[in-house]
């Protein structure tokens, strides 16, 4: 593992049996990186196992199959103190500022949980860190002693955002945190967590919709579909030069802001509907709603390889 990666996936399956014989395969064999101070995007629609997998890499999830490895150690298989010290280290976002904050709760009890799990702060210093984390987020002291329902959208996910910076974390996966807000709030929470990346010098996985903000914070991207990462590459290589035929048709759905290019754009729409992901037929996942597709995409599962400096896609166009 090299010295600069923080989190290593390696071949990653999360099952859940669905009935007798069905087994709904959330993520199915999935690989990638996380440098250091680096955010690595994940897109995809909805249900292709976006989150699924970021609660599985965080250990929300038990894995079915595969590691995940953080400083070079399988948080799977972690116990006790140590196990204690990853939670420590690893911390969530959720999407839905709301139903994610306890009401009963006021908002320093809130951002002081972790701090009192781990031991971290007593007395004065406790209630100074609270102070400090509103103040980083763009909220004030006087907000400590309210409760979650006195708040807008955007205020409730930056108290989430000081809950999950109060334990002093190292990687924070960022479940979806801006798609239950207001377009007008999305991007100043972006960039407060671009803020907080840079003076912190926190590790992000971005999980998102939006296709546009995760070009903009984000130094590399995956995208998944049907539980599978088709590809994986920089920012600017994903968007300058998409290679799967998923990517191309998901990114072609990006509106451009200038009227004039917009009209001629071609968009690429998808023929047929998505498979299911319980009990998936052998071969590649897209293939069904591929216009590239042959004989051996019904047949094999395409593996990620890397079909030009950092750039990985699984697909049997470059396989060849």
């Amino acid at each position: 593992m090299e010295n600069n990666v923080l989190v290593e996936v390696k071949n990653l399956k999360k099952y859940f049996k669905v009935g007798k014989d069905a087994t709904l395969k959330a993520v199915d064999n999935v690989s990638f990186n996380i440098k250091k101070g680096e955010t690595l995007g994940l897109v995809g629609e909805s249900g292709c196992g976006k989150t699924t997998c970021g609660r599985t890499v965080l250990g929300l999830y038990g894995a079915t199959d595969g590691e995940v490895l953080f400083e070079g150690i399988d948080i799977h298989k972690l116990k006790g103190a140590k196990k204690r010290e990853f939670t420590k280290n690893a911390q969530i976002i959720f999407q839905d500022p709301y139903a994610s904050l306890n009401p009963r709760m006021t908002v320093g009890e809130i951002i002081a949980e972790g701090i009192d799990i781990h031991g971290l702060y007593t007395g004065e210093k406790r209630q100074e860190r609270i102070y400090h984390l509103l103040n980083l987020v763009g909220l004030n002291k006087e907000h400590a002693s309210r409760f979650p329902h006195e708040f807008s959208g955007g205020q409730r996910q930056r108290i989430g955002i000081a809950r999950a910076l109060a334990v002093e974390p190292k990687f924070i996966v960022c479940d979806e945190p801006i798609s239950a807000l207001d377009v007008s709030i999305q991007a100043q929470v972006v960039n407060l967590l671009i803020k907080l990346q840079r003076e912190l010098g926190l590790t992000y996985l971005f999980i998102a919709h939006d296709l546009s903000m995760v070009k903009h914070i984000s130094d590399r991207v995956g995208v998944m579909y049907l539980g599978t990462m088709v590809e994986l590459a920089s920012s600017k290589a994903l968007y300058e030069k998409p290679l799967h035929p998923y990517t191309q048709a998901l990114l072609s759905a990006i509106p451009i802001p200038d009227p004039d290019v917009e009209k001629n754009r071609q968009r690429i729409m998808l023929e047929g509907e998505v498979p299911s992901p319980i009990n998936p037929k052998p071969g590649c996942r897209f293939a069904a709603r591929c216009k590239y597709a042959k004989q051996v995409c019904s047949e094999v599962s395409p593996e990620l390889k890397e079909v030009e400096k950092d750039h990985f896609v699984a697909c049997h166009l470059f396989n060849e």
